[in-house]
């Protein structure tokens, strides 16, 4: 909990996590509705005379594509430099809708520096990547869907950019990472089927399991199984038959052990979607599509 603090804004709240702590970012809670990116770019206080950064973000939907800045068209500042607090009515539908024009994908990278990324969420899992010797960063929306493809390794695969002939390399650039996973839905109130739960295990299963084959009641019952025995496991029993609650952002959690992430490169914020809706906004509980919005800028 240490490595989470609490930042206000002109009487506004939002969320920093201390190992991003080089990096202007930010979790901003539901006080912020309905500002947008590029409003929200100016809680960031750039200096006078400091290059105005892009800004960038996706369609989001439910996936595992990561796409770098070069393939996306920035979200540019308002150029009259307005207060955002100014405009906040006309910014309304845009927050509620997605331009035409966006991109659909789950996750954003920079390629320079001066480029801020952002997803939103509402119980999903906002996590926020940075690198400590290119000063690069990503941006990830994983909701359980993503989680079960693995769209947060997937971000860190283009960081790293691993294969078979850089092993040790790709070693090395793992231990500059540095990644915050925000407020999200905790396991405690997330219920999902069992077969929810072991799509997302069998991303970190130690054997290579097709979703096909949870189909097969055998192969569930075994994935269950051994999603309950494990350290740290992201699944606890629920009392409806053919339930359990999931607990997404241990998942991620664990994808990352899997790879080589160790857990002083992670933090997981102690903030529930669904249990403060005094901060938060969650699609679970209110069935509202409203959403806070997490982002980071690239040195």
């Amino acid at each position: 909990m240490s490595n989470w603090h609490w930042r206000d804004w002109n009487g506004l709240s939002y969320l920093t996590c201390s190992l991003l702590k080089d990096w202007p970012h930010g979790f901003f809670t539901r006080d912020f509705w309905p500002l947008t990116p590029e409003q929200l770019i100016d809680v960031w206080q750039h200096p006078v005379n400091s290059q105005v950064p892009e800004v960038f973000r996706v369609k989001q939907v439910h996936g595992n594509t990561v796409l770098p800045t070069s393939q996306l068209t920035p979200i540019r500042q308002n150029s009259a430099g307005q207060n955002p607090e100014t405009n906040s009515t006309a910014s309304n539908s845009a927050a509620e809708t997605n331009p035409p024009d966006l991109k659909e994908a789950d996750g954003l990278r920079t390629e320079k520096a001066d480029q801020a990324v952002w997803v939103a969420s509402a119980d999903c899992s906002p996590v926020l990547i940075a690198d400590i010797t290119t000063g690069q960063v990503a941006a990830v929306h994983s909701g359980w869907r993503g989680t079960a493809k693995a769209i947060v390794p997937e971000a860190i695969g283009q960081f790293i950019h691993l294969n078979p002939n850089e092993t040790h390399q790709g070693q090395n650039q793992l231990k500059n990472l540095r990644i915050a996973i925000g407020p999200a839905i905790a396991g405690e109130v997330y219920q999902v089927s069992q077969e929810v739960a072991a799509e997302v295990g069998i991303s970190i299963h130690p054997e290579n399991i097709n979703p096909e084959e949870l189909t097969e009641p055998e192969t569930l019952a075994s994935v269950l199984e051994w999603l309950k025995q494990i350290p740290g496991t992201p699944i606890f029993p629920d009392r409806e038959p053919g339930k359990v609650r999931l607990d997404v952002r241990q998942a991620i959690s664990l994808q990352l052990d899997k790879i080589g992430i160790t857990r002083q490169q992670i933090a997981i914020a102690p903030h529930c979607t669904y249990q403060t809706p005094e901060q938060f906004f969650s699609y679970r509980r209110d069935g509202l599509k409203k959403v806070q919005w997490s982002g980071i800028m690239s040195q």
